[in-house]
């Protein structure tokens, strides 16, 4: 039965094959007959012939001037993009000489000076030797290691004669003139090179000038990570930072740094130490270029010279012995320092001190406390500032990164000194018009803490604005509070006798600083409106409690009660009685609300009156304690000194060509302006903003966002002091 199946497939595929071969055939005689494959044939030896005619020695053509473009010159290849950073304020005379700088990669290169009058040899054998770091204060590795880079290069000349010259990237030259501020760089067309010439300002690290990627913090760095003490404000952080975390995970693009955007902040390190790099390179190729012999001394001179040595003899000497008592003079010093420090740290732990970790420490309670602290606070952290700032002496002014500090212990100064002058001023007024001043303050409390208070409860005993309220629970109120206004009125008049004298000594205080009085007056207004604190406090204990019992009663209507173990509102079953007498209570009460708000509205009303004028006096102690002013007088005077960041500016090719002075082919160049973008004020008053969202929630003053977090402690601060702890 198998072999039948499969003779029968044999059979009937081989027909088919068949009758396939049998139409091709057929359709190939028919093409023959009508010279359809004459025709084929003539098209295809066409298209070869136009093929090996026209196309391929087109391709020959293109391939052999693309060859021709590429120059192995430093293995740099055709259409590469070569950077060639270079400073403005380089003097534009037209004498020639050799451009020096750091050659980051074979097409960025960075100048940092013109070096004349010395061939490129002799400049290149010192450079490799290192005679020209010869003068230097600091150092030299120190530039080496800040910059990214081992050495000094040779990379090019400057208005030299360019007769048959040929452009190499690892020796440029370019062309500077008085009509321009922008260098022409031979480049021409052949070259396969797109030249970018990124322009700068030199910053000068003597006045404190810099270049920054990032805006420079004003805040020490644990209080702008921390921000703050409040939990809120930290759990909102936080918050924040994982949205963000989120919206970086759905970026759908996530383009790769080149290695010319990696080398940025290097590149931002070479700007900052250009210019001490290049005064050091002047004074020595002064010293190499200025080989004079010393001739013998007259008579005249040799008794100038006698006497000036003897002179520099007892200069030695008073030198030498104050070099001898300068250490005992130093560490005597810094004990007597040591001793008040710990005077001071005493009196911050007990105005930190908390009788339990939930209550309130002195210093959150009492506005002069709070002055006290940030003073102790600012004399514990002015030296461990100072010797900050002393240490940038020791280093590079580019390569340094005690900016920050500087600034922040300069502001800090002339806080204090001018809180000091403004204390002195308002100081001699309080004490000459002590009388005055006490007279008015005891004047308009009584008139309307006093007897405005009580003039209002009295107004509210006889149906208010026609409002009907409860005349029991009205007349009960009234008297209570009237009873302790009229109690408190007793004292203060008991104490008004001495307020001229209170009043006098806080004007002595006021030498101390104008925020010490503005302080005392913040409490003392705290101490005199006591009354209305309390009065506030217990309406808002009495409403609160109202309102709780009703809500509750509210819900034995529903059939429901509050679950506080599981946090929830459970069915319940409630029998007659208890229907009673919760329809009872919830009637009365309800009945008896509207007394109860209107009192509580008045005090709290008052209350609210009394805390803005607080935040006013807290607003201005912000102002004395932080206040930016240094920061502000320096973003005014010179912005380098207090950079944000840089931004780029493409300058307009056509009118930077247009004051160049020699012709001559070049391939594309643009220029780049790289500037340096100032502190934005609002980062500069950063800490109002928070202090505006403090106030809020509650009256606070602004945080030591200048101060640290952690005092440092009394052997940290002599191993500074004493330079041990180096």
């Amino acid at each position: 039965m198998g072999w039948r199946l499969l003779s029968f497939f044999i059979a009937g595929y081989l027909t088919a094959r068949f009758s396939l071969i049998t139409q091709a055939l057929d359709l190939a005689n028919f093409a023959w007959e009508h010279g359809v494959v004459g025709r084929a044939t003539k098209g295809f030896l066409i298209l070869s012939i136009f093929f090996f005619l026209f196309c391929l020695p087109i391709e020959r053509i293109v391939a052999r001037e693309a060859a021709s473009e590429v120059r192995v010159m430093g293995a740099v290849s055709g259409d590469v993009l070569m950077r060639i950073f270079w400073p403005l304020n380089f003097p534009r005379n037209g004498q020639s000489g050799l451009l020096v700088g750091w050659r980051n990669s074979k097409t960025d290169i960075f100048v940092v000076a013109i070096v004349n009058g010395v061939n490129s040899t002799r400049i290149d054998n010192e450079l490799r030797s290192g005679s020209l770091f010869r003068k230097s204060r600091h150092s030299v590795e120190r530039i080496f290691d800040v910059c990214g880079q081992s050495a000094l290069h040779v990379l090019g000349d400057v208005n030299e004669n360019i007769a048959g010259a040929k452009f190499r990237p690892d020796h440029i030259h370019a062309f500077t003139h008085k009509s321009s501020r922008y260098p022409q760089i031979f480049c021409p067309p052949s070259s396969g090179v797109t030249l970018q010439v990124i322009l700068f300002e030199e910053p000068n690290p003597y006045k404190m000038e810099y270049h920054s990627l990032a805006p420079i913090s004003l805040a020490l760095e644990d209080k702008a990570a921390v921000g703050g003490d409040d939990e809120s404000e930290i759990k909102e952080r936080e918050k924040q930072a994982k949205l963000v975390e989120k919206l970086r995970l759905h970026s759908v693009i996530r383009s790769v740094p080149t290695e010319k955007e990696r080398s940025l902040q290097v590149i931002i390190h070479q700007i900052n130490c250009s210019h001490e790099t290049k005064e050091l390179l002047r004074i020595n190729v002064e010293l190499l270029k200025s080989r004079r012999e010393r001739r013998a001394l007259s008579v005249s001179e040799r008794v100038v010279e006698s006497a000036t040595s003897a002179w520099r003899t007892t200069l030695r000497m008073t030198v030498e012995m104050a070099a001898f008592l300068w250490p005992f003079i130093m560490y005597t010093f810094v004990a007597i320092m040591l001793f008040w420090r710990s005077l001071a740290n005493l009196i911050l732990q007990v105005l930190e001190w908390r009788a339990k970790p939930d209550l309130a420490a002195l210093k959150d309670i009492s506005a002069t406390a709070q002055q006290f602290d940030i003073r102790l606070q600012q004399f514990c952290y002015w030296p461990l500032q100072y010797i900050t700032v002393r240490c940038r002496k020791d280093d590079w002014g580019g390569a340094t990164n005690s900016h920050p500090d500087y600034i922040r212990f300069y502001n800090s100064l002339w806080l204090v000194a001018n809180d000091i002058i403004i204390g002195i001023a308002l100081g001699s007024y309080i004490i000459e018009n002590a009388n005055v001043v006490a007279y008015n303050i005891d004047y308009y409390l009584k008139t309307y803490t006093i007897e405005g208070m009580g003039r209002t409860i009295e107004w509210l005993l006889i149906d208010p604005g026609g409002l009907k309220l409860n005349e029991e629970l009205d007349k009960f109120l009234g008297d209570l509070f009237g009873w302790v206004l009229n109690y408190w009125s007793d004292i203060t008049d008991s104490i008004s006798p001495y307020l001229p004298q209170v009043i006098y000594a806080i004007g002595i205080t006021s030498f101390a600083g104008a925020s010490m009085p503005i302080a005392l007056f913040s409490d003392l207004l705290s101490i005199l409106t006591i009354h209305i604190y309390s009065f506030y406090i217990a309406s808002a204990m009495i409403y609160n409690w109202q309102l709780s019992i009703i809500h509750s009663l509210f819900h034995l209507f529903r059939g429901k009660k509050i679950n506080v173990l599981r946090k929830r509102i459970d069915s319940c079953d409630y029998e007659l009685d208890q229907l009673l007498i919760g329809t009872i209570l919830f009637t009365l009460l309800i009945f008896l609300l509207p007394t109860v708000l209107v009192y509580y509205c008045l005090f709290a009303s008052a209350r609210m009156a009394i805390i803005i004028l607080k935040a006013w006096l807290e607003t201005l102690l912000a102002c004395l304690n932080h206040f930016p002013l240094f920061a502000l007088m320096l973003r005014v005077k010179d912005s380098k000194r207090l950079p944000g960041g840089i931004k780029f500016e493409l300058k307009d090719t056509t009118e930077v060509a247009t004051s160049f002075k020699h012709a001559f082919d070049s391939a594309p160049v643009s220029y780049i302006h790289l500037k340096s973008t100032p502190l934005p004020l609002g980062a500069m008053f950063r800490q109002y903003s928070q202090l505006g969202s403090r106030l809020k929630r509650h009256y606070v003053s602004a945080r030591y966002s200048m101060l640290p977090t952690k005092r440092a402690g009394l052997v940290e601060v002599w191993e500074r002091l004493t330079g041990r702890g180096k």
